[in-house]
């Protein structure tokens, strides 16, 4: 599955960018947001999905990176498995590959190489103090950041010791693999110090120690070629470390340094000694020892030795096991198209030192036939007795020497002074950074931002055991790390327990959660309101937003009755004038001011005011000073001066109307229907006012005509009450009043 920038996984990780490729996966740059930091995503390539035994070794891979945490080691966050989509969460280093570095520099200083090696070496003790191979040390694993940390990477063919199986086919990057992994036979943790040693070598020269046209050539190069030393090719290299970069690259195992801390003991000796006093591998100690210098070897030195001396002894059956895998590594070669032909004379820095090499009764090394077993590589026996005798009965005269020698080398270093001076103790400090722990002790690894079961089998790996309490976090994912006692990088005793905390997730309310994004304004409002939230709302430009939705929100994260800011568009950005002061002008100034202002007039209204002169403006619709869009309306409302106050006239009647005459046998009707009206103005503009609706009265009855307050319609003093015959509409009868005005 191809990832591209924008696409989120576990809703969390956002693709950034694609930042490499292997054999097996792609590596790309993502932001977690859940904990707001850059991170590299490691994902297994499509073509490897649906093969069960990728699958298996890609998360053996992560299981296994997992498990170490130091600080020369490019650490693993989480491993996930989505359906099809498998991918490990890395640290992302922001730097340089030590390649890459090497290229730009031609080649490193010294004490710079020295610096670069050790805080290589240490991470490669740390993986190999969990018995974790890496098996393709190489510089372009090795990534420099930019405050100077150097961290091994990629432990993409890294596996577990006890495991003990490996391919025929010869694994790691040609140009630095060990000869026993070029064979495709077993390799152990001294593989990789063969791969170190040609890493500080490339660094120094600036080259690698075997070329070829083809890998199977180089590879035979490492099998069957004597390593031309580094000094060769850069005279200034120290002898002490050349010796360290030529014991990593022995040929046969056992002659190389036993384990990766004591190639990093050497490494800082060489800081203090650059002539090479005081390293402690084998094969230096028998090399001062056949130059007839006296050496001060501890027991564990001689422990060294003898193991290096049964080794020797059984030489001539690993010889023949030797030759016939040189042989078939040359018949592979042969296959290949290459020719067995003696090379011819060359020229340059490394023809002389194999001249010098062949001496001058023996052929130069290079114009020997390939597969041709090194007569060099045959054991001494004028060798073997100067070690059996001088050099071991010398090691037990002088080894009460070499134990007061360590123990003030100890107290130096503790103390930080004594007779090398400070300067070179700070020296040793600043490049190593380091601590030497006791068997009994073990550094704290860190565990914060795991998952609950990876940090604790990461402890349990370092030999510690986990003491979980749980607490909400708004920082940390539920069910991962979120504190841990005590700090990583601490020293503490094996088999200790770790207090740590497991996040509970967030108490608060999720925002992202409740998908209020791209939603309108009033919608939005709403929701959150329903939440018990309160809302603030702030208006921003946009040109890609439409104007009312919103675009974004605070804080992702709210309590329960907490406050969430909202930005909402306003749209894109338009040309806006402020809206002028209108009150107390004409509306013919109104109009001009407006027009000025690229602004158009409103609706119109009128009120009546005692203050403001009638036909001047007394309120406008936006207050003066408001941005508006150019075009825009603004409504107002002008005076019509002070208000008049009409006078109240009341009128009224108490009479009683005989309707004897107009209902019975003289009338020739049994009833009438009447109505009472108030009856105002002129005759040629009479007004009428309804006082009593339509009614229809039977029998000999009187009708009574009482009002008490009868308004006068037009604010004269004068008027009539008439009693009408609705179906004639004749007028019965009729009543003057007179209307008095009323407060």
């Amino acid at each position: 599955m191809i990832l591209r920038p924008g696409m989120f996984l576990q809703d969390r990780y956002e693709i950034l960018e694609q930042i490499g490729s292997g054999g097996m996966s792609v590596v790309y740059k993502a932001k977690c947001h859940k904990l707001n930091r850059l991170v590299a995503i490691k994902v297994l390539k499509e073509e490897f999905c649906n093969d069960s035994n990728f699958v298996s070794k890609f998360k053996m891979e992560a299981q296994s990176a997992a498990g170490l945490s130091h600080p020369n080691i490019v650490s693993v966050y989480d491993v996930i498995d989505e359906g099809k989509l498998h991918y490990i969460v890395m640290e992302l280093i922001e730097g340089i590959t030590l390649k890459s570095y090497i290229q730009k520099k031609g080649r490193l200083e010294v004490k710079e190489t020295i610096g670069i090696a050790i805080q290589v070496a240490q991470g490669i003790a740390a993986a190999h103090e969990q018995h974790i191979i890496h098996r393709d040390i190489k510089p372009q694993n090795m990534i420099i950041s930019k405050d100077g940390k150097v961290k091994v990477a990629d432990f993409g063919i890294a596996r577990a010791v006890s495991a003990q199986t490996m391919t025929s086919s010869a694994m790691g990057s040609v140009h630095y693999i060990s000869p026993e992994q070029a064979r495709g036979g077993f390799s152990d943790e001294r593989s990789d110090i063969y791969s170190l040693g040609v890493t500080m070598y490339e660094m120094v020269t600036g080259r690698v120690p075997f070329e070829g046209d083809n890998t199977v050539a180089i590879a035979i190069a490492h099998l069957e070629n004597a390593v031309v030393p580094p000094s060769v090719y850069n005279p200034e290299i120290p002898v002490s470390l050349e010796r360290i970069i030529l014991t990593c690259m022995e040929k046969k195992p056992e002659r190389r340094y036993r384990s990766a801390q004591d190639v990093i003991t050497d490494l800082r000796s060489a800081l203090i000694h650059p002539e090479g006093e005081g390293m402690i591998s084998p094969a230096s100690v028998q090399e001062r020892a056949l130059n007839g210098e006296t050496v001060q070897i501890s027991s564990e030195q001689l422990s060294q030795i003898k193991h290096f001396r049964k080794t020797e002894r059984v030489e001539p059956n690993r010889r023949e096991s030797y030759e016939r895998e040189a042989k078939a590594a040359w018949q592979a070669y042969q296959d290949e198209g290459a020719q067995n032909t003696i090379e011819p004379e060359r020229e340059g820095p490394e023809a002389e030192w194999e001249r010098k090499m062949a001496g001058p009764d023996r052929m130069p090394a290079r114009r020997r036939v390939r597969g041709e077993e090194p007569d060099s590589d045959r054991a001494n026996p004028h060798i073997e007795r100067i070690l059996a005798g001088a050099g071991i009965v010398a090691a037990i005269v002088v080894v009460a020497v070499l134990i007061v020698v360590f123990a003030k080398l100890g107290a130096f270093f503790k103390a930080g002074s004594g007779i090398l001076g400070n300067s070179q103790t700070e020296s040793v400090q600043m490049e190593t950074g380091e601590l030497v722990l006791k068997d009994t002790e073990v550094s704290m690894p860190s565990v914060l931002g795991m998952t609950e079961d990876l940090a604790e089998s990461t402890l349990k790996q370092s030999s510690l055991t986990m003491k979980r309490t749980y607490e909400y976090s708004d920082d940390v994912d539920k069910g991962h790390v979120a504190k841990q006692d005590p700090e990583a990088g601490s020293v503490v005793l094996k088999g200790g327990q770790v207090n740590v905390v497991i996040s509970n997730g967030s108490d608060k309310i999720d925002l992202d959660k409740l998908g209020i994004a791209e939603l309108d304004q009033k919608t939005a409002v709403t929701f959150l309101e329903s939440k018990g939230l309160k809302v603030q709302v702030t208006e921003e430009e946009s040109e890609t937003v439409e104007a009312g939705t919103v675009m974004r929100y605070e804080p992702k994260l709210v309590a329960d009755g907490g406050t969430v800011y909202l930005y909402v568009s306003s749209g894109p950005h338009v040309d806006k004038v402020p809206a002028p002061y209108l009150v107390g002008k004409t509306e013919e100034e109104v109009i001009a001011l407006l027009a000025e202002n690229d602004l158009m007039p409103g609706n119109t209204s009128t009120e009546s005011s005692d203050t403001v002169e009638k036909g001047s403006v007394i309120s406008q619709s936006v207050t003066s000073g408001t941005q508006l869009e150019k075009g825009s309306k603004i409504d107002y409302v002008v005076s019509s001066g002070p208000e008049v106050k009409h006078q109240r006239y009341v009128a009224s009647i108490n009479e009683v109307y005989d309707l004897s005459n107009l209902i019975g046998p003289g009338a020739g009707t049994s009833s009438v229907t009447i109505m009472i009206r108030l009856h105002q103005g002129t005759a040629d503009n009479p007004h009428y006012k309804v006082l009593t609706q339509s009614t229809t009265i039977k029998g000999d009855v009187l009708l009574p005509v009482n009002f008490t307050s009868i308004e006068s319609m037009d604010g004269t003093d004068q008027g009539s009450l008439e009693i009408v015959d609705v179906n004639s509409g004749a007028v019965i009868k009729t009543y003057p009043l007179t209307f008095f005005p009323m407060d």
